[in-house]
């Protein structure tokens, strides 16, 4: 293996995680920074930020909007386990911006964004994921201008990287409990196009195939013929 392909493994990866909890660069930011398995995946989903609970479990998506999330994943044939050691899970900010004062966690500011942005741009570069899914708005204005989730969600997008890398950008919206937007129209019906987008992409395909769910619905139809 050449010294390229090597920075490009998993070797590669688990040494930008172990810089990565080392990181203090954000005055404002609660840490310790969070990470997922370092996978070298075809697909990569890219979160905001974590919350209180990822914080002191170390696990991105632990909590309630994991749970939703999972459940969105699990539909297109995906449970949870498979999805977390077959995927990339990445993060526009790695430490908990801390509690707005008028309620629900703090939105990082641009510094803070900025500062972080190099962690995920390198997993892009070390991985080379062909399916990126970036949740959330502050994740999808990374990877495009529009703010709006009715302009993006439920559309594939192109994405090519500074360096050149190209890949497809399937967005979906935040799975928080706060928010309404996947649950009313046009919402729902976007979230299910956007689903239906990630299910038929051959990078989804690829880490699909061993998935228990994907195994419990062929011997349902086994059983059934």
């Amino acid at each position: 293996m050449s010294a390229a392909e090597e920075a490009r493994g998993p070797d590669g990866l688990a040494r930008l995680y172990r810089d990565l909890v080392d990181c203090r660069r954000c005055a404002g930011m609660q840490g310790p920074p969070v990470h997922g398995q370092a996978v070298i995946s075809p697909v990569m989903m890219v979160g905001q930020a974590p919350g209180t609970r990822e914080i002191l479990q170390g696990i991105p998506f632990c909590w309630t909007a994991g749970k939703t999330l999972f459940r969105w994943f699990e539909s297109i044939g995906i449970d949870e386990s498979t999805f977390r050691s077959r995927a990339l899970m990445s993060a526009v900010c790695r430490c908990f911006p801390g509690k707005n004062p008028k309620g629900g966690d703090r939105v990082p500011d641009a510094a803070e964004v900025e500062r972080c942005s190099g962690w995920w741009r390198t997993e892009v570069e070390i991985a080379r994921p062909r399916l990126i899914i970036p949740v959330g708005k502050l994740a999808i204005t990374q990877f495009m201008a529009s703010k709006r989730l009715n302009d993006v969600v439920g559309a594939q997008w192109p994405y090519r990287s500074p360096s050149g890398l190209e890949a497809d950008l399937i967005p979906l919206p935040h799975p928080s409990g706060a928010s309404t937007w996947f649950k009313m129209e046009p919402g729902k019906t976007l979230l299910a196009r956007a689903l239906s987008l990630i299910d038929a992409h051959p990078a989804w395909q690829e880490i699909r195939m061993s998935s228990p769910v994907v195994q419990t619905s062929r011997a349902g139809r086994i059983g059934a013929t």
